[in-house]
């Protein structure tokens, strides 16, 4: 039997199809990042649920170049370009839970570079001011916060080292990048019971945790670490 179409209908049935296809790549992701969750994250010593279901939540396909995003879920950091990377998945979680970010805090995070921890962060329920030193990377950052909807992400192009002093105290100071030594403005720009979490170190780096209290400043030191080197006046330019 012959089927006649009305005048467009062709189009409407590929748009249909090509509505299928991209909820089955959705559903797909959806999926990769369950298995990221369950494995890479609660598989190891990520336990806060709160921080486990903001990694469910947030899309890192879309943070990542799109030659990339089959590698999205994986277990390693990417490059995202210009010299930078986006951190694996493990270590975005393991930050974000030391942190100890709690909805309503005000958080500064040093280094935006892709935006999804900042994205995670603002899925916490945080206030996020991001600094990235990279300003292509800053525009781009900012531009899709903005499309995927994290209004309460406020990125700006600039040299992280000395915070954002008009926006301080913050509860969480997150640090991206490895400084050879926690820049001070950064440890005075947190709030008394405010944590900040950073991979510190020139060639041999460890993830470090300062807590303020009323007295002073308490220092912690975690896991070995590799991260990208926190650039301008960290090192001395």
């Amino acid at each position: 039997m012959l089927l006649v179409l009305p005048l467009g209908a062709g189009a409407l049935l590929g748009c249909g199809c090509e509505a299928e296809r991209a909820a089955a790549g959705e559903e797909r992701y959806r999926q990769q990042r369950e298995r990221m969750v369950q494995e890479q994250l609660a598989g190891r010593d990520v336990v806060d649920r709160r921080v486990l279901e903001a990694m469910r939540t947030v899309p890192r396909h879309r943070f990542v170049p799109s030659e990339q995003q089959g590698e999205a879920y994986d277990d390693h950091p990417l490059p995202i370009g210009l010299g930078q990377t986006i951190s694996q998945p493990y270590i975005v979680a393991l930050m974000s839970q030391l942190a100890l970010v709690r909805p309503g805090d005000k958080v500064l995070e040093i280094g935006t570079g892709s935006g999804y921890q900042a994205a995670v962060l603002a899925a916490l329920g945080a206030e996020v001011y991001s600094i990235e030193i990279v300003e292509p990377l800053a525009r781009r950052a900012a531009a899709l916060l903005a499309e995927l909807g994290y209004r309460r992400v406020h990125v700006r192009a600039g040299d992280g080292y000395l915070g954002w002093p008009e926006q301080a105290p913050f509860d969480a100071v997150l640090v991206t990048a490895a400084p050879p030594e926690i820049p001070a403005p950064l440890e005075q720009q947190l709030a008394t019971g405010g944590r900040l979490v950073a991979p510190v170190g020139r060639h041999a780096q460890d993830l470090v945790v300062v807590t303020r209290t009323a007295s002073g400043y308490q220092r912690r030191t975690g896991i070995p670490v590799r991260f990208v080197p926190m650039t301008g006046r960290a090192q001395g330019e």
